[in-house]
């Protein structure tokens, strides 16, 4: 639920920039807005602001900033805390005036000082100020579903829920990092903390920013590899405990997330994950849970009939939406409107329109986001498991082959593809990231390759402890492309609509129950999500789930070669990159036109670039929006 924004400066901001600050959050919190200015020490002033989408106690006893009884300490709180009930029980002493979980994070901090966030069992973003200590807090759940960034300035921090607040106030510097580049070109998105500005970064997940006197200082409360190794030290060895117990464990977090003042619904792809989380809230709830899918005009990509089934076998009331390119493509030029950076994961428009078809109907929907990461679900997990058992050999390989031959060509690169990628893939720091180098260094090329670049993958896989590189990389997913892609996704594309996305399997207990698992439970003779798939087994028949998954699907190559092509040819135009000074200016046209050409990209040939140009696309998009505008 909501949006948050604020700041703590010493530069005269005024109540009126404060509300332009939050009006750009209007559409996260439609129901109800507020803000505060407060004068701190040594002429600093703290503003805090918040746009309300009202989930529990829909009362006025909700609004936003909230104050502890004694006015010491003050919130704005963007998300959930499940276990709010049982805190509350836990904290009687103190005198609550309403029935929101806000309140019970002021009764916390009371209690327990910023250790408080340990007990928070949700999705959460929250500004703390404590008046008394002259103290900020901005803290973030643990594997990042809610957003949460923050400017530095002179004299300032300014805070917001998404970067439109820190962009509203008009002199700040819109100064682009020129270093991500390559990386968002390669991945489609930027992970934390970096973002696409200098100087404005995304808190991590599962940290706590602290502002004191004109000082920050950075804390993890809890990390991936923290909760891996913790609960390696603590296994399940029992197939049958661990069914039962994971089993109980995602049946409280559906619960939990069941807890709600306003109309609920769940996303069903007719998937294991969201099937399962579906079949969990209709055993919970008291009438036929309302579900939501969307089916596609084009058969090889429609599962709709597959989410309709599973409604039907549970007993839902199951409403669907089938759409077509007009539909998506009417989306596009919205893109950056929502997604306040460079955002390409083009599955984001199919995911803005279940939004909007389930926003017709309730105010929170359950997902079942998370399954794939934490239970080895992708299909690349598959490959990844196969390139460790080449490895030796590739290396061999490498070693043997990597000399120069004819034309330039080593024997290497005369090998067959696959065989290639295996021989090729020798770095110790990214061995589960292997793929085709033309890729990388396109986006190299495309953002005229300077010293000091983030490289495109994310060299730090030995700071996971595991030699398994299905498990390493699975731990990558979750420490960077689950929050940074998927659930940022997920978050714009919901709120979007003003709708409240809960993730059951994201639950802080059943994350960590999953590192306790053996990963043979995960992964059992080439069946991924084994011991997801067999607990979803007791609530619908085998032959309604056992199918290849094919996920939303948009065709960027039709549209970049076709209603998009003009404006690509305009953003690529080899006087406005000169202008622009982000990207090469030669390079670049000449790969934009052999792409429109032949779907190569300009020397790179062999494969369809629609992907990395579908990043130069958006990002253009984007600066057009943000820095043009």
């Amino acid at each position: 639920m909501c949006g948050i924004c604020g700041f703590v400066s010493r530069k005269g901001r005024t109540g009126a920039q404060l509300k332009k600050m939050n009006d750009t959050l209007y559409h996260r919190g439609p129901d109800d807005g507020g803000e505060e200015i407060f004068a701190w020490q040594d002429g600093y002033e703290l503003g805090l602001g918040q746009r309300r989408l009202a989930i529990q106690d829909l009362s006025a006893l909700g609004h936003q900033p909230m104050h502890s009884a004694d006015g010491k300490v003050s919130v704005v709180f963007n998300g959930e805390i499940y276990n709010f009930q049982s805190l509350r029980r836990e904290l009687a002493g103190y005198p609550f005036r309403s029935s929101c979980d806000t309140e019970v994070i002021l009764a916390a901090y009371c209690r327990w000082g910023i250790s408080c966030v340990e007990h928070f069992r949700g999705m959460f973003a929250i500004a703390l100020a404590d008046h008394e200590q002259q103290k900020l807090y901005l803290i973030r759940d643990r594997i990042g579903k809610k957003p949460l960034y923050y400017g530095i300035g002179e004299d300032e921090l300014l805070f917001g829920s998404e970067i439109k607040p820190i962009l509203a106030c008009d002199d700040f510097p819109r100064q682009i990092r020129r270093e991500v580049l390559p990386r968002y070109l390669y991945q489609g998105y930027i992970n934390a903390p970096e973002t696409i500005f200098t100087d404005v970064y995304k808190l991590e997940p599962g940290a706590i920013l602290t502002w004191e006197a004109g000082r920050i200082s950075l804390q993890k409360y809890w990390d991936i590899r923290r909760a891996y190794a913790a609960g390696r030290q603590n296994p399940v060895t029992d197939y049958e405990q661990a069914r039962e117990e994971l089993k109980g464990k995602l049946k409280t977090a559906v619960a939990e997330r069941m807890i709600a003042d306003v109309p609920l619904g769940s996303f069903l792809s007719g998937g294991y994950d969201s099937s399962l989380v579906t079949a969990m809230a209709q055993e919970n709830a008291a009438g036929p849970v309302k579900t939501f899918s969307i089916g596609f005009f084009e058969k090889r990509y429609d599962e709709a009939g597959y989410a309709r089934r599973v409604a039907e076998a549970l007993g839902c009331d199951h409403t669907e939406l089938y759409i077509g390119e007009p539909e998506m493509f009417g989306l596009v030029d919205s893109i950056p409107q929502y997604y306040d950076e460079p955002f390409a994961d083009s599955s984001q428009i199919p995911s803005m329109l279940v939004a909007m078809l389930a926003r017709e109907n309730v105010t929170v929907a359950l997902s079942g986001d998370g399954g794939d990461e934490f239970f080895c679900g992708y299909q690349l997990y598959q490959k990844v498991a196969q390139a460790q058992r080449l490895d030796s050999a590739g290396e061999l390989l490498y070693r043997f082959c990597n000399l120069p031959g004819i034309a330039g060509l080593s024997l290497l690169d005369r090998l067959p593809f696959r065989i290639r990628v295996i021989a090729k893939n020798r770095g110790r720091e990214t061995k589960t990231q292997f793929g085709t180098n033309d890729y990388i260094l396109c986006a190299q090329k495309m953002a005229a390759h300077r010293e000091g670049n983030l490289p495109c993958h994310y060299e730090t896989e030995s700071a996971y402890p595991a030699k398994n590189w299905q498990i390493r990389r699975m731990l990558l997913d979750m420490d960077t492309y689950l929050p940074g892609d998927i659930l940022c996704k997920v978050d714009r594309a919901t709120m979007k609509y003003a709708l409240e996305a809960r993730c059951p399997i994201l639950d802080q207990d059943v994350m960590e129950y999953s590192f306790r698992l053996p990963h043979s439970f995960k992964y059992h003779k080439g069946d991924k999500k084994h011991i997801l798939k067999e607990i979803a087994y007791e609530y619908l028949p085998k032959e309604l789930l056992d199918r290849p998954k094919t996920g939303f699907a948009v065709p960027l190559d039709k549209w970049l070669r076709g209603p998009l092509k003009s404006r690509l040819l305009d953003y690529s135009e080899r006087t406005f990159l000169k202008r622009q000074d982000l990207f090469d200016a030669d390079f670049v046209p000449a790969l934009i036109q052999g792409y429109l050409a032949t779907g190569d990209a300009g020397p790179f040939t062999g494969g369809n670039f629609s992907r990395l140009v579908w990043s130069f696309f958006v990002f253009q998009q984007w600066y057009a929006h943000y820095l043009c505008g």
